[in-house]
């Protein structure tokens, strides 16, 4: 994933994005979690070692990659496609499409402070997001979501 080893721990539908999603722990470097993400646990890694990725994001050695229910799943160290190089820093909107939400704007989510550093679409799922740097600094990701990066904090 992303030019870094990985092993494949959830493989299946999540909360967060459409489509078959695969849950990975990173062997070296940085992840965004520990396989749970927006309250739902997918699978168990050490904290900071777990990312999500689509399959066509992946190329893989080891066990064939398939859909096999948790205790019996396969595992199989994958790297970063080709064409999956770095982290692609995407340009932000001002303004939400409806004008109510404004890039740098201070906003509550889910009872936290934090300030609005991306207004767009997104590679993970349909329509538009905003991106969200917590005051607390307590999220699940810098501002890179699957490689690419929608902002920084």
């Amino acid at each position: 994933w992303n030019g870094k080893s990985a092993t494949v721990r959830y493989i299946g539908n999540v909360k967060f994005g459409a489509g078959e999603w695969l849950g990975l722990e990173l062997t070296d470097g940085k992840g965004v979690h520990d396989g749970n993400v927006m309250g739902v646990c997918y699978f168990e890694c050490p904290a900071g070692k777990g990312v999500f990725a689509q399959p066509a994001q992946l190329s893989g050695s080891g066990a064939v990659l398939a859909r096999a229910p948790a205790a019996a799943m396969p595992v199989a160290v994958v790297s970063a496609s080709a064409e999956d190089e770095g982290p692609a820093l995407l340009p932000s909107k001002e303004k939400t499409a409806d004008g109510s939400i404004s890039l740098g704007q201070q906003v509550t989510w889910n009872g936290k402070s934090a300030t609005v550093r991306y207004i767009g679409n997104v590679k993970f799922g349909a329509g538009e997001w905003v991106g969200l740097e917590l005051m607390d600094g307590k999220g699940v990701h810098d501002g890179n979501v699957l490689g690419v990066c929608y902002f920084e904090c």
